[in-house]
């Protein structure tokens, strides 16, 4: 039985006004407080172009993908306060599962890499599910 991996890329944004949630699909996202900006981040402390995120081919695997986070705008011009990644001031890092990148105070993103495993024929191992079957009787108190 052949198995795929389907992966998802979610990063998760947390500013002034609070918490949203950014489904990545697409090969560049311009990152900041620019109105223009694909992903909008809302505080006085970040550039208005602070980072780019860009999609890149995972070795040998075929529609698979990963993305580098990258200080300032895709002409090359880097933020003011560059970026934090994982605690360290990084100018560029490749993502991966959970990594947390620091934009300003109190501004972060967290990038997650979801894993789907889909089974090719409509056919699934039993050993996946974990069913109990309970009797009704066997709930009641057995103090008698």
């Amino acid at each position: 039985m052949v198995t795929e991996t389907n992966e998802s890329h979610l990063l998760i944004i947390e500013d002034d006004q609070g918490r949203k949630e950014f489904i990545l699909d697409r090969p560049v996202y311009s990152i900041g407080r620019d109105r223009d900006c694909d992903i909008r981040l809302i505080s006085q402390f970040v550039s208005r172009r602070h980072a780019t995120l860009v999609r890149m081919p995972r070795a040998g695997k075929k529609h698979c993908y990963y993305y580098r986070i990258v200080d300032g705008d895709a002409k090359g011009k880097p933020s003011s306060n560059g970026l934090m990644i994982n605690g360290r001031k990084m100018p560029a890092h490749d993502l991966k599962n959970e990594d947390e990148i620091v934009f300003g105070p109190q501004v972060r993103a967290i990038y997650y890499l979801l894993k789907d495993s889909l089974r090719s024929g409509g056919q699934t191992d039993s050993s996946e599910y974990d069913i109990t079957l309970i009797n009704p009787g066997m709930t009641e108190d057995m103090e008698d």
